[in-house]
């Protein structure tokens, strides 16, 4: 078992580079089956995510490996259409493959998906959406096998609840498929719009990606393309908090800033001044953080739920309350026992979270229960004082590429033990 080792409390300062997305890299894998051809996506990060993803592909017969920064995908030729149970439960985000599967194969068998434990994510609106567009969907023994023999077909479809991976599916199901379709409520987030670009290269018609309404006109087939990945808004977010709580001065190279507005004005709050150019973001925290006041997590452009546990570490040191509110998942305060251990003074009551910001946090032994809520565990050890093991390191390194590398290149006394 894997421990992260830190001893605090750190200044931070210099320069990071922020990594390419994780939640756009997942779907622009998936995109990738749909191109009878070689793909190469850029600036994929080294993620144990990425890494189940390329399996998968793998899995269905396709040619999958890494080139340096890049994944290369050769999808000329698909042999199966069917995950197998264990890759399924690796990761959650496995069923964006639904949609790609089921477009180019005329079927798709896999069970339902695993990952983070953070609360219901129903895939009822990806399934309702795929029977729109003409597919058969039945279940047994928790296996989804679903059918479109003559092939899927253009449909209006109007979501419930701005659902990011029901987007996601819509668009990879339509994009090669007969007619038009037209989403109405659809997510907005950036990845969502970084999805739509790279089929768009390979030769797609999709229209207001990022906006409520996405039209897809479906092409007979994609030509090969490559493709650089966005940059990781939330890895981005990660490295300001940890920064933020450190007292410290950070550029951050290759910055999504245009999709931070949100994030940006939080910090801005807490007492931080940040400067944006191009792609740069510059970070100069403040000798003492101020309190937030309301921190409600909202679809996008609204504060992002993945953000929430790094900035709820920050607050646990700012001085007065700050209060969250999760409206998103509901089970996504697992990361609030462990930072009490580290000192913090925080009640939960339902989807609300009060943090009064202490003075000082203090060094213990705490475990990460998912990915983001780990992530805050590292930006709060990195503060408290004393040695902070943080254990499940597993789920830490489902979302950040050399994290502790890249801490220790700023300044912090940490390790992978």
């Amino acid at each position: 078992m894997s421990l992260i080792r830190i001893e605090g409390p750190n200044r931070l300062g210099g320069k990071l580079r922020v990594q390419g997305a994780k939640n756009s890299t997942l779907p622009l894998l998936a995109a990738a089956l749909l191109v009878k051809g070689e793909t190469v996506l850029h600036d994929c990060p080294r993620l144990s995510d990425v890494d189940s993803a390329m399996k998968i592909i793998r899995n269905l017969g396709a040619e999958c490996y890494r080139q340096d920064d890049a994944v290369v995908v050769n999808a000329r030729e698909l042999s199966y259409c069917e995950i197998p149970h264990d890759l399924m439960r690796e990761m959650r985000s496995s069923i964006v493959f639904l949609g790609a599967i089921l477009s180019r194969m005329g079927e798709a068998k896999l069970s339902f998906p695993g990952g983070c434990e953070i609360g219901a994510r129903p895939i009822d609106l990806h399934l309702s959406a795929l029977k729109k567009l003409g597919a058969k969907i039945s279940e047994s023994h928790g296996v989804l096998i679903c059918s479109a023999a003559g092939g899927l077909k253009g449909a209006n479809i109007s979501l419930s609840f701005p659902s990011v991976g029901a987007t996601e599916n819509i668009i990879l199901a339509a994009a090669v498929s007969k007619g038009t379709t037209v989403i109405q409520n659809a997510a907005k987030e950036p990845e969502i719009a970084d999805l739509a670009q790279f089929l768009n290269l390979c030769g797609a018609k999709i229209h207001g990606a990022g906006d409520s309404c996405v039209v897809i006109e479906g092409v007979e087939s994609l030509s090969p393309a490559e493709y650089k990945v966005m940059p990781d808004r939330i890895a981005a977010a990660t490295y300001m908090a940890a920064a933020a709580m450190c007292t410290g001065e950070l550029i951050v190279e290759n910055s999504p800033n245009n999709c931070l507005i949100p994030i940006i004005s939080i910090f801005e709050e807490s007492g931080c001044s940040i400067r944006t150019q191009g792609n740069q973001l510059c970070l100069s925290a403040p000798k003492g953080l101020r309190a937030v006041g309301n921190v409600r997590t909202m679809p996008y452009p609204g504060f992002p739920t993945d953000a929430q546990a790094p900035i709820m570490a920050m607050t646990s040191i700012a001085k007065g309350t700050t209060v969250f509110v999760e409206t998103i998942f509901e089970s996504r305060y697992k990361h609030v026992g462990e930072l009490l251990r580290l000192g913090a003074e925080i009640k939960v009551a339902d989807r609300v979270a009060v943090v009064e910001g202490v003075r000082e946090l203090s060094g213990a032994p705490v475990t990460s229960y998912d990915l983001r809520g780990g992530a805050a565990l590292v930006c709060a050890g990195l503060a408290a004082q004393g040695v902070t093991t943080v254990g499940g390191v597993e789920f830490i390194e489902r979302g950040y590429e050399d994290i502790v590398e890249n801490l220790r290149k700023i300044g912090a006394k940490i390790d992978k033990v």
